[in-house]
């Protein structure tokens, strides 16, 4: 009888012992987790492309071709718009825009902004930068070049005046060299900063221009 009892006593700690061990996997594997919620991120970027008539997959962190393309010409119009004084104006662009510009391409920048206010070049002098009429988005105006790099190749008419008077309107097809550039999102939500021309913007030929854009 008395073997009996100590049997089922033994019995019944060898169960409170796995207990403690289910437990203790148990309290391990919160841990674990808690660990890993405290390290997610807080935020999650996910880039929407424009067109979703096909439908689309989206992954975390992956930047579709018309988005690249949609910040290149959105900030390179906004850096070329001078409304009344290209003297003023270009500077304050530049400031203002600067969490878009790569570092490099800044002081690039202001170095041409430096030489043309040397000449008189700015000094009243407005500009607008607009697409070629009847030109758009292809994917083909998107070149990906490396992982996180793309040269998006634009073609704009720049229009500028001087007291009122155009004195300049020219179509320019500018290929702007584009990385990912998640530095702060604060300033820069877009996570992409413009770094510069893959090569010399050139004028574009007439043949390739809309009938009515050809002079």
């Amino acid at each position: 009888m008395i073997s009996r009892y100590r049997h089922e006593i033994d019995n019944a700690r060898a169960h409170v012992t796995s207990l403690w061990g289910v437990i203790a996997l148990l309290a391990a594997a919160l841990a674990w987790a808690l660990h890993g919620w405290s390290q997610a991120p807080s935020d999650i970027t996910v880039h929407v492309p424009p067109d979703l008539t096909q439908g689309t997959t989206l992954r975390v962190g992956e930047i579709p071709k018309p988005n690249v393309y949609t910040f290149a010409f959105y900030m390179w119009q906004q850096i070329n718009r001078w409304p009344e004084n290209g003297e003023k104006d270009y500077p304050n662009n530049l400031y203002y825009f600067q969490a878009y510009l790569t570092p490099r391409f800044r002081s690039e920048l202001l170095r041409q902004l430096e030489q043309r206010g040397k000449r008189g070049e700015l000094v009243g002098r407005a500009r607008a930068l607009h697409a070629v009429p009847g030109v758009a988005y292809e994917d083909s105006r998107v070149d990906i070049t490396a992982d996180g790099v793309w040269v998006v190749w634009i073609d704009t008419i720049i229009e500028e005046t001087v007291a009122g008077l155009e004195v300049k309107s020219t179509p320019i097809r500018y290929p702007l060299r584009v990385i990912r550039y998640e530095v702060d999102p604060e300033a820069n939500p877009w996570g992409l900063a413009l770094d510069g021309f893959a090569q010399d913007p050139v004028r574009i030929p007439d043949s390739e221009l809309p009938q009515e854009e050809q002079k």
